[in-house]
């Protein structure tokens, strides 16, 4: 006999490295989360069962919304679910199910669960245009950064665009909700610069704002307010401060996460780090026509301002019904 059956592939057994309580989480060392399910707790060094799948109630981060499907981490020193990890003991922990209001003190995950995006441009296809005088190093099409993309204007005397487009694109029936993780090393050094990032039917070789239809975050070069905008083709939002500000640099802590859900096209509703902004305004996509794709588009309209925009994730995924 080669192998004789043990147990279940999801009831895993460790040796405890510290007390643990009913209930608790575990990163295991295979990376996985395990939860520990027994009635009493256990000591240092008694060997433990924890099991690996399910959906759970958790204690949910505080102020923050949390949206279905959305990938949920574990923050080990606040002991609560959250939007993403930093550089301590976090670590991934499953999908939301349902919809998690700021107010909501727990939110239920389904661990271990972390299905392909629809759309994930860092392994999608995707098509980008330079739009200006390319040099090796220098402008020309994005750099890819282990994960992520980098973006830059370069200080050459002329206009210049670059993007990234997304190849398979989806209907705005699809109901679609986008997230982007971004970071700026280097702000646009003057207002001829401009970024954006979100939906949209199409690019354009020189300015975004002729772009018919879109839902954009959206940042001038020289100031770091983060904007917001839509445009459906009749009925147009224009940008807006989000009265939420960016913070120039390449570390962890300088990272934005921004989410885009337009589920209804009616009031698309627009997330910086896990918080609803600009409640009182209404961004629609309801006449638009599609089909709709993710796009990030950084521009100069002339002169030698010089910025940079890494992109560390941009991704949609579609609640088709």
């Amino acid at each position: 006999m080669d192998a004789s059956y043990i147990r279940g592939r999801d009831d895993v057994r460790q040796t405890a490295e510290a007390a643990v309580s009913p209930g608790d989480v575990r990163q295991m060392p295979d990376g996985r989360a395990g939860v520990y399910q027994a009635t009493l707790g256990a000591s240092a060094a008694d060997r433990i069962s924890l099991t690996t799948s399910g959906q759970f109630t958790f204690t949910k981060t505080a102020s923050v919304v949390l949206l279905d499907g959305q990938r949920a981490y574990w923050d080990h020193s606040a002991a609560a679910v959250t939007f993403r990890k930093v550089n301590d003991r976090d670590f991934y922990l499953g999908r939301i199910v349902g919809d998690c209001a700021s107010a909501d003190t727990t939110c239920v995950v389904n661990i271990n669960v972390d299905p392909a995006y629809d759309i994930d441009m860092q392994t999608s296809p995707l098509l980008s245009v330079p739009t200006g005088t390319q040099a090796v190093g220098a402008f020309g099409f994005p750099k890819i950064l282990g994960g992520a993309s980098s973006i830059e204007l370069t200080a050459t005397n002329e206009a210049q665009c670059i993007d990234l487009l997304s190849v398979d694109r989806f209907s705005v029936d699809a109901n679609p909700i986008v997230e982007a993780e971004i970071r700026i090393p280097s702000n646009g050094s003057t207002s001829a610069v401009d970024f954006n990032i979100g939906l949209a039917n199409g690019t354009s070789t020189t300015d975004a704002d002729a772009i018919t239809e879109s839902v954009f975050f959206h940042i001038d070069g020289g100031a770091l307010d983060i904007f917001a905008e839509s445009d459906d083709g009749t009925t147009e939002v224009a940008a807006t401060d989000t009265t939420v500000n960016a913070t120039e640099g390449s570390a962890v802590a300088n990272r934005i996460h921004l989410m885009i859900d337009a589920r209804d096209k009616t009031s698309v509703k627009l997330y910086i780090d896990g918080v609803r902004v600009l409640s009182a305004t209404t961004f629609v996509l309801t006449a638009a026509t599609g089909p709709l794709g993710l796009l990030a588009h950084l521009e100069k309209t002339s002169g030698t301002a010089t910025g940079r925009v890494v992109i560390d994730r941009f991704t949609a995924r579609l609640g088709k019904q």
